[in-house]
């Protein structure tokens, strides 16, 4: 892939990233594994596709499981180790934590239960939450927040450095505390004005489908979402810091003592900072059923179902760059291959993944990536070699 390409989809495909190192060399670690698994090698891209995945565990990343479907037929391949110690395949089945993708998940609650009229989108959050949410964001509506036009900033966290977050790795955070810790500041912007892609806004949500259901928010998206369509590998940790059931290990490069840099297996970290927002275990095999039955209409129905594929006004561009906004409710839209592509990424440590489709289906994508800096500033390169690979390049816009 050109530079130029790479820059433009790593502008495009937005990630919640902080600063890391660099990505290390993987001296005197396991030899590169072919991918395996691949299937249908004859649709659009698939050669593209067996090359993405190849030689893996490499500097940025330790696996890949890949699922491709759609018009043209379906791809299914799987590259690199369960884990380092081991050097065992990777297990094309394996859960992994895919992150922000969890906000699909929330937003499609939501639009349930606007659907049931249970949530207004054009209501305050602090219509539902008054002893939570101050004066200061009295007008930020339920829309607001699934299109993150909010203004709310986000929450205090201990720690700006990738050592201070390990060190943290365990920490527990509740909802409440987090909205605090985030409405105890001023607003970033009057709402309704810009975007800002923020975690906050889909902690808030959570807690108002909390609210309204009377139910915890993980027992409302198992009983509205998962359930339903037979999801029976996704979960919702808790504050359990380990994936339970198969899963190849995630790794993050950190600086090594001596000088140069190492890989720490952080499989295990706590996930109660993400919650409603990024804490979902899943499998490809569970995310490419929903982002389909999602598509067709089968999760969330008529209007409400186009709010996912709406992006605030025109004149509402994004907190910062000023560039156009990107956001629906849960979904973000991208160019590629001169096609609309819809979906949604998710990073967290070792694991990076996305869920991605056209509005009609012609091609769906998922996959995991277990990058060794699966939060850093730069999109990982086994990913954004897979996104072209499946969907094409992007374009200039």
């Amino acid at each position: 892939m050109n530079t130029r390409t790479r820059t433009l989809l790593a502008g495009a495909l937005v990630l919640a990233v902080v600063a890391g190192p660099a990505a290390p060399a993987l001296a005197n670690g396991p030899a590169p594994a072919p991918p395996a698994g691949a299937s249908s090698p004859e649709i659009p891209g698939a050669a593209a596709l067996r090359a993405a995945i190849s030689g893996l565990p490499a500097e940025d990343a330790t696996a890949a499981l890949v699922r491709v479907g759609g018009r043209d037929g379906t791809w299914r391949g799987s590259s690199g180790v369960h884990d380092l110690d081991s050097n065992r395949p990777a297990d094309p089945r394996a859960r992994f934590r895919a992150g922000s993708v969890t906000k699909i998940f929330t937003a499609a609650t939501a639009l349930q239960l606007a659907g049931e009229g249970k949530l207004d989108l054009d209501r305050t959050a602090r219509h539902y939450l008054p002893d939570l949410i101050p004066a200061a964001y009295g007008q930020v509506t339920v829309r607001q927040l699934l299109n993150h036009t909010s203004g709310i900033p986000a929450a205090g966290m201990p720690g700006g450095t990738i050592e201070e977050w390990y060190a943290h790795r365990f920490d527990l955070y509740t909802p409440r505390g987090m909205v605090a810790s985030a409405t105890a500041e001023e607003p970033e912007f009057v709402p309704g004005r810009s975007q800002h892609y923020l975690n906050i806004n889909y902690t808030v949500l959570g807690l108002l489908i909390e609210r309204v259901t009377g139910d915890s928010y993980a027992h409302q998206v198992s009983e509205r979402v998962l359930r339903p369509l037979g999801l029976h590998s996704t979960s919702f940790p808790g504050t359990d810091p380990r994936i339970r059931g198969p899963h190849n290990h995630g790794y993050q490069v950190f600086a090594a003592p001596g000088g140069g840099t190492e890989l720490r297996d952080v499989s295990v970290w706590g996930p109660t900072d993400g919650w409603a927002a990024g804490d979902i275990i899943s499998t490809t095999v569970d995310l490419e059923r929903f982002i389909t039955a999602l598509f067709r209409g089968q999760v969330v129905r008529g209007p409400l179902l186009e709010e996912m594929f709406t992006l605030p006004d025109p004149s509402v561009r994004t907190y910062g760059t000023g560039k156009p906004a990107q956001f629906g409710a849960g979904l973000s839209v991208m160019t590629l291959g001169g096609r609309e592509v819809w979906g949604k990424t998710g990073g967290r440590h070792g694991y990076n993944s996305l869920v991605a489709a056209t509005r009609d289906l012609s091609r769906t994508l998922v996959y995991s990536v277990n990058s060794t800096d699966a939060k850093g500033q730069d999109m990982n390169a086994t990913a954004m070699d897979i996104v072209v690979a499946a969907f094409g390049a992007p374009s200039d816009g």
